[in-house]
Parts: C-alpha cells; sequence; structure tokens
C-alpha cells in the first residue's frame, strides 16, 4: 500500500527537478514578480522545508511545520536545490515498508499562534503534496509573467482540478 503513495509523492517532487532542467537561472532567482515579489528559487526551497520538516520529526514523533531549515542556498543555486530534491527523493524510497499510520503530533500556524494536532505520516505526507502542487501554481504564474513555457501541461494542476472542455 505505501508504495504507491509513496510514488506519488516522488512523481509530483520529480516534476521540481524536470522544471529546474528547463529555466534559466535567471528565472529561477528572480523575485521582481508582483504582489508577492518571491522567486521560483524561494518556492523551491519552501516546499522542501515542508518535507525536511516532517523527517526530522520523525523520531520523536513531533512534527513542526513552523521549525524550518529556511536553507536559502537552495533559493539561489539550481544545482543545490536538485541535489536537496533528489535527497528527498530518496529520503522518501524507506517509507515504502514503514507504517505510515503511526501516530504523531503536528505543530502548526494556522493564522492564530501554533496549535498541536494529531496526525499520522499519510496525512502529513499527503499535505506535503497538495502544498507542494499549490506552490506549483504560483511557479506557474512566475513562468507565464517570465514567458516561459514548459512541457508538462499538468504542473500546478491538482489533480482533482476539473479540466476545460474544447467545444
Amino acid at each position: 500500500m505505501n508504495k504507491p503513495f509513496i510514488s506519488s509523492l516522488q512523481n509530483t517532487l520529480e516534476k521540481s527537478l524536470i522544471l529546474l532542467e528547463s529555466i534559466p537561472k535567471s528565472a529561477y532567482v528572480d523575485d521582481s514578480v508582483g504582489p508577492f515579489y518571491s522567486s521560483i528559487g524561494g518556492h523551491i526551497r519552501h516546499i522542501l522545508d515542508f518535507y525536511t520538516s516532517i523527517f526530522k520529526g520523525l523520531n520523536n514523533y513531533l512534527i513542526d511545520l513552523t521549525d524550518r531549515e529556511r536553507n536559502t542556498a537552495i533559493e539561489i543555486d539550481i544545482y543545490c536545490a536538485k541535489t536537496e530534491i533528489k535527497k528527498i527523493l530518496t529520503e522518501l524510497d524507506s517509507y515504502t515498508n514503514y507504517d505510515l499510520e503511526e501516530k504523531y503530533e503536528l505543530i502548526d500556524d494556522l493564522g492564530q499562534g501554533k496549535m498541536s494536532i494529531p496526525t499520522n505520516l499519510y496525512a502529513a505526507f499527503a499535505q506535503a503534496n497538495s502544498h507542494t502542487i499549490h506552490h506549483y501554481a504560483i511557479i506557474s504564474q512566475l513562468l507565464f509573467a517570465f514567458e516561459i513555457v514548459i512541457e508538462d501541461k499538468t504542473f500546478g494542476y491538482n489533480p482533482t482540478t476539473p479540466v476545460k472542455s474544447s467545444k
């Protein structure tokens, strides 16, 4: 059961590697587009922070999404970003035989301060995957602003998003 689940997470993250192979460094670090003035690199770093927070909390059954690494080298160095993505992909391989239903405490700030939420790894990883797709959508907006077209027409779309039919 875990193998298809983990494979789905990996498939979503692998889109980052494909993206990074197809854009110039200038677009990766460009933070000139409003209204948020964020870079593609900043979004990639943020995506990876989510996964590293999960991994960091596994030994003590406490996943704190507010305690992020924020490795800024990922934001400015495509090679560093690719290396970190590959590390996470490899780390995920070890969870194909892991008990993903085991109980954990998740700490997050939902807008009114930190909260403790009971969870399991299925839920935490599913949230990480949805979070990744959400940031891909923002990255897609940046790509549009930079007039960069990528091959993957599903990049930034949640699989449950209705597809417009052509009439």
